[in-house]
C-alpha cells in the first residue's frame, strides 16, 4: 500500500468512526479464512472486536454481527458477560484474544493508533452456527492446535497455489468426512460431504483450499488431481478412489 493509499484508508477509517461509532475492516483469506475486526470499540471497552473464520455467515452477515454487538457494548457492564442474541443469526459472546493473533488480524487498528498495546475480543457463535474454522483465541498462535490458521506465521507447502479455493458444504465445515473430490481449474475443487448435487445451493460455500486441508490432512491427496478429474471414498474409509 502506497503511502497515499494508506493516507486515504486511514481518513476512510476516521470518519466511519466520526460516523458510526466504529470501522470494520473484512480481509478475504488467501490461505487463511476470512476475518473482520473493527477499529474505535475500544473507545467504548477499551478493546476491539474480532471475528475470525465463521464461514457459516455471508460478509454482510457478518458485518451486521459486529455492528449488533458493537451496540450492545455501550451498556454492557463487562464484555465477558455480554451475550447477544441477533434474531436469525444466532446468539453471540466475547472472550478476550491472546496478543500473539493480533499481528495479523488487527493490522489496520495498530496503523491507526500507532500502537501495538490494544486488546482485542474474539466474538464466538452458538454452537448451531459453529464451523471449524473458528480458532480458539484465547490460546496462544500455535500451528499444531490450529492447522487452518497455520499459514499466518508458515510457508505453503502444497504444489498448488496458496489463492486455491474449493466450494464445500457446511457438513463439512462441522466435521462431516469430505467424501468427493474433484478438480475443476488449476486453481478451483469441489469438496464435498455426501453427494454433491444433493447439496442444498444455500450450503454451499467457496473457501481457500487450506482450510480444508486444514481441518483434515487426508485431503493433501486432492492437491495432485489432474485438472478434470475427480475421487470419492466412502464415510468410514481415508483411502481414495478414482471416479469414473
Amino acid at each position: 500500500m502506497t503511502n497515499y493509499n494508506k493516507s486515504s484508508w486511514l481518513d476512510l477509517i476516521r470518519a466511519n468512526i466520526a460516523k458510526f461509532g466504529h470501522h470494520i475492516t473484512l480481509v478475504g483469506g488467501r490461505d487463511i479464512p476470512r476475518f473482520a475486526y473493527t477499529i474505535g470499540v475500544n473507545r467504548i471497552i477499551g478493546a476491539e472486536l474480532i471475528f475470525a473464520g465463521g464461514t457459516f455467515y455471508s460478509a454482510e452477515e457478518v458485518g451486521q454481527i459486529i455492528n449488533g454487538i458493537a451496540k450492545n457494548l455501550v451498556t454492557a457492564s463487562s464484555p465477558n458477560q455480554l451475550n447477544v442474541a441477533l434474531d436469525a443469526l444466532g446468539s453471540f459472546s466475547l472472550r478476550q484474544a491472546d496478543p500473539s493473533w493480533f499481528g495479523e488480524l488487527m493490522l489496520g487498528a495498530f496503523d491507526l493508533y500507532q500502537r501495538r498495546d490494544i486488546p482485542g475480543f474474539q466474538i464466538v457463535p452458538d454452537n448451531e452456527h459453529w464451523t471449524l474454522d473458528i480458532p480458539d483465541l484465547t490460546r496462544p498462535w500455535n500451528a499444531k492446535s490450529e492447522p487452518v490458521w497455520r499459514w499466518l506465521h508458515e510457508l505453503w507447502e502444497y504444489p498448488v497455489s496458496p489463492e486455491s479455493v474449493a466450494s464445500t458444504n457446511l457438513d463439512a465445515l462441522r466435521g462431516e468426512r469430505i467424501t468427493e473430490a474433484a478438480r475443476w481449474e488449476d486453481d478451483q475443487w469441489e469438496l464435498f460431504a455426501g453427494a454433491g448435487p444433493d447439496v442444498p445451493p444455500s450450503d454451499v460455500r467457496v473457501i481457500p483450499l487450506g482450510t480444508l486441508l486444514g481441518i483434515d490432512p487426508s485431503l493433501e491427496v486432492v492437491t495432485s488431481l489432474k485438472v478434470g478429474t475427480a475421487l470419492c471414498r466412502d464415510t468410514s474409509d481415508l483411502i481414495w478412489h478414482p471416479w469414473e
